[in-house]
């Protein structure tokens, strides 16, 4: 599975391919090229080697749009789309066997509509706690 978030709405984008590697990652791009169609498109990947791939550099420089950048190894927390993926399999492939890879591919759209019906912009960070409207006031006497 590829996906990517869009972090100022919350949309998602997934696809399923039959393997992990820079032309299923060079297809993800494509779809968040179309899905974006004007402006620049800052992508934050991790560091996996098809991220890296000869072959996907080659691409981006036909595509000077999209700004690729990196987070730090052993920083995956940093990266949004990592809630995202926890929230996407708890709603998609929690508890369920699939029988075959059409199986998979239809939980994975069906899910990301379903997300992305809901969606909401993402922030990093824990939202502020609520102001407290009755505080309690302590008088001591002498």
């Amino acid at each position: 599975m590829f996906g990517a978030l869009r972090v100022k709405d919350g949309k998602s984008l997934t696809f399923t391919s039959r393997s992990r590697n820079s032309k299923g990652y060079i297809k993800l791009l494509e779809k968040i090229e179309r899905a974006i169609p004007r402006g620049l498109i800052y992508l934050i990947a991790d560091n996996l080697s098809t991220h890296k791939s000869a072959l996907l550099r080659e691409w981006l420089t036909e595509h000077p749009r999209i700004e690729h950048a990196f987070i730090p190894k052993g920083a995956a927390w940093l990266n949004m789309i990592e809630v995202w993926w926890r929230l996407f399999r708890r709603q998609a492939l929690a508890g369920i066997d699939f029988a075959d890879s059409y199986e998979i591919d239809y939980a994975t759209r069906v899910a990301t509509r379903q997300l992305n019906r809901k969606a909401k912009p993402w922030v990093w960070g824990r939202p502020p706690k609520p102001p407290r409207h009755r505080r309690r006031t302590f008088v001591y006497r002498l």
